[in-house]
């Protein structure tokens, strides 16, 4: 355990760093401010990733009768429903550079994903090249110094090729505003691209802006706007139920039910700000970073809390034990480590990213949290086994068959989260370009349903009741209620004088022996 500890805090280290930089490049998603960003050299063009983004088409409006083609393409552009548009793109180069070189240009290259072998082409079947070689411009196929692309035969009009034109020595370029309407459902891609190296050291500003039928959440984070609304209800429905037995026996609640209407609490929490921050980021495209931090750390404490609660329940607390003893540092010390390490995944995963496509930040991001619930599970299953056999050698039949009931239930769980884990790998290794974008809300999805279910059953098995007390640690009996008579009762005992004599136990004896049984046992947890 401490060398499992030991290698997650040093992959910890180094995720601060990352997270560091990924959020001090934060992206605002829908709406892409472009400021500080540099051009990347591959092969013989300059590209900048401006964008990619799922954007569903809108239901099809009839045209009037006697409307033009190029009526169509302008009224379209104007009341369209999902559209990328341009705001104010302005390109910046060097003033030696623009001495020396004279004229250039940017390209805005935009296509649907299904287009993306259009792009690029190589005159005798070498290694594409992005950009119009001297080659290729003899053979006649593209203009020297342009991007290469040809039309989709399968969406007419895409990709689409926009230009900023340095004329003369003038240092500054600007793409005039304007609204390309989406009419296909798909994975909208955006590069500028320039194929001039004395452009190096250009500079970009302004933003673009996507959106959707339905508002700007990007086309994968859609769905879990409705989504969220559900589990809110959801998370109502087991609060009502839980406070309702909270407040009706409440002179029986014990402190690992306080723990759990903790859980419950943060999760009604949580559900709901992840709602209003998905409808507030719906409604203007930029996303609430208030909302998000506190819906992000909600949440991380939840889960924090609820796994230190499953493994003191796993250890037995309150029911074998009356104290964790010496394990208390080392499960606070897990507990925070995971809290940490959860809290900057998702805070990079929610404030930034900037696009559909997933970034190697957060693939690095996830091992540490990988190890540290892994280690969780580890320590809950050894200490589970522990319990269940305190129990059996007992004879506590009660204890014994709850725990049973939170063995499976966990067990399940476990077994469904592997092959959940499976089938995200086999979905994401299977769909590199995101063509499956529709569908990638299901993952973040299926694991807030999977520890609601297991909420659900934890909230079952240990509500507040009239008989609570039953599942209590007691001191002062080695055995349950209703095994004690049977197993202390001695039988008859006979007479000097050859009487037969029933007589009962010796009080004190018992209660000796009692209290020596259990103080071994509190040596045993404190040795654990």
């Amino acid at each position: 355990m401490a060398a499992v500890s030991a290698a997650a805090a040093r992959l910890l280290v180094l995720s601060l760093c990352v997270a560091a930089a990924a959020l001090l490049r934060g992206g605002e998603a829908s709406v892409h401010e472009y400021r500080g960003l540099g051009f990347l050299n591959k092969g013989n063009a300059f590209i900048l990733h401006a964008g990619s983004e799922g954007l569903y088409a809108p239901p099809p409006v009839p045209s009037p009768a006697n409307a033009t083609a190029e009526d169509d393409e302008d009224s379209a552009a104007a009341l369209a429903d999902a559209f990328i548009r341009f705001d104010k793109i302005t390109f910046r180069r060097p003033e030696d550079a623009a001495k020396e070189t004279g004229s250039a240009m940017v390209q805005i290259l935009v296509f649907e994903i299904e287009d993306r072998e259009m792009i690029g082409g190589s005159a005798y079947g070498g290694q594409k090249a992005i950009c119009c070689t001297s080659d290729l411009a003899k053979l006649g196929a593209c203009t020297e110094g342009s991007v290469i692309y040809q039309p989709s035969k399968v969406n007419p009009g895409w990709p689409q090729l926009f230009v900023a034109s340095f004329d003369g020595s003038d240092p500054i370029a600007t793409l005039p505003s304007r609204v390309i309407p989406i009419t296909k459902t798909g994975m909208y891609n955006m590069y500028f691209i320039h194929c001039d190296p004395s452009l190096a050291g250009l500079e970009i500003e302004g933003q673009t802006v996507w959106k959707n039928p339905t508002g700007y959440l990007p086309g994968r984070m859609a769905p879990l706007r409705n989504f969220f609304g559900i589990m809110s209800f959801a998370f109502v429905v087991l609060g009502i139920y839980w406070f309702y037995q909270y407040m009706k026996f409440w002179r029986e609640v014990l402190p690992l039910q306080n723990c759990i209407t903790l859980v419950i609490t943060l999760g009604m929490l949580e559900m709901a700000l992840w709602y209003f921050e998905y409808a507030e980021f719906n409604e203007t495209g930029v996303r609430p970073k208030g909302i998000t931090f506190w819906a992000v750390t909600f949440g991380t404490v939840k889960r924090t809390v609820a796994r230190v609660i499953i493994l003191i329940v796993s250890m037995g607390y309150g029911v074998v034990r009356p104290s964790l003893g010496g394990l208390t540092s080392k499960v606070v010390m897990l507990g925070g480590t995971f809290f940490l390490a959860t809290e900057i995944l998702e805070l990079v995963e929610n404030l930034g990213t900037v696009n559909d496509l997933s970034g190697k930040a957060r693939l690095f991001l996830v091992y540490p949290v990988a190890i540290l619930d892994a280690a969780f599970v580890v320590w809950i299953f050894i200490s589970l086994a522990k319990t269940l056999d305190k129990l059996q050698a007992r004879r506590s039949m009660a204890k014994l068959d709850i725990y049973r009931k939170f063995t499976i239930a966990l067990a399940v769980t476990v077994l469904v989260s592997v092959g959940w884990i499976g089938y995200e790998i086999y979905f994401k290794s299977t769909d590199v370009f995101n063509e499956r974008w529709q569908y990638a809300w299901i993952i973040p999805a299926f694991w807030h349903v999977l520890s609601f279910s297991l909420l659900c059953v934890i909230s079952h098995l240990w509500a507040p009741s009239k008989n609570t007390m039953r599942f209590t640690y007691d001191a002062s009996e080695n055995f349950d209620r209703e095994d004690s008579l049977s197993l202390i009762r001695p039988g008859p005992i006979g007479s000097k004088n050859g009487w037969n004599l029933s007589s009962s136990p010796d009080t004190k004896a018992s209660k000796n022996i009692t209290v020596a049984s259990f103080d071994e046992d509190d040596e045993e947890n404190k040795r654990e």
